[in-house]
């Protein structure tokens, strides 16, 4: 239900998109309400043993706080190993690491987070995951104009032009994964070439020679 100045949703409002292999699910919020003072999202793992939360720690200062909303979650925060059951909320400082999988179907994790003393900027991974989803999910057009917006927004870092390359390669556009690729590297050859080496959503691309051009 909407109304002017607020709005009120369900989880099961949000799109379900895919992200690894359809194990691990998307529900943007954030980008679903507009909303800028923080990330918000929302993960599902769909079976015991899926990511809800893929391993990783946040270098860059942003403190994120996970909130299980359905199943049950379990957690590897730092050296500690735990199960989180639906209505705990479990904080994660910086620089931590975390990974958190399904222990029951359906779990669900509300991951909120931003960096203490700055304004909070949408980064472009959201919209990379956006991306891959939608080519996933069968959409290719709704993926491409999420890469793009990835694209505008970062338009002098390597990796919004190698996503763009990669996303191509899998949609089976070689001319314009290409021609990504080739950006990528005018923005940054040597980032380029390491991650180009052993990338397999590039694997369809080895066999032409403006590859072998490009990362030379």
């Amino acid at each position: 239900m909407s109304e002017p100045g607020y709005e009120i949703l369900s989880i099961d409002d949000l799109d379900r998109l895919p992200t690894t292999a359809g194990s691990q699910i998307l529900r943007p919020l954030r980008r679903r309400l507009g909303f800028r003072p923080f990330g918000a999202n929302v993960w599902v793992g769909e079976q015991p043993g899926d990511h809800v939360i893929e391993p990783h720690r946040e270098a860059s200062g942003t403190e994120e706080l996970y909130v299980v909303l359905r199943g049950t979650a379990r957690f590897s925060l730092g050296d500690a190993t735990f199960d989180a059951p639906a209505g705990m909320l479990v904080h994660a400082p910086p620089d931590t690491f975390r990974e958190a999988t399904a222990a029951e179907p359906e779990t669900t994790i509300l991951a909120v987070g931003a960096k203490e003393g700055e304004a909070f900027t949408p980064s472009a991974w959201e919209d990379f995951y956006v991306a891959y989803a939608e080519l996933r999910a069968g959409d290719a057009d709704a993926g491409r104009v999420a890469m793009q917006a990835a694209l505008d927004r970062e338009p002098d870092a390597w990796q919004g032009p190698f996503n763009a390359a990669c996303f191509e390669a899998l949609a089976g556009e070689p001319d314009a994964a290409l021609a990504h690729l080739r950006r990528a590297a005018e923005l940054d050859r040597r980032e380029t070439r390491r991650y180009a080496a052993d990338d397999t959503d590039l694997d369809a691309l080895r066999d032409d020679p403006l590859f072998a051009e490009i990362v030379a």
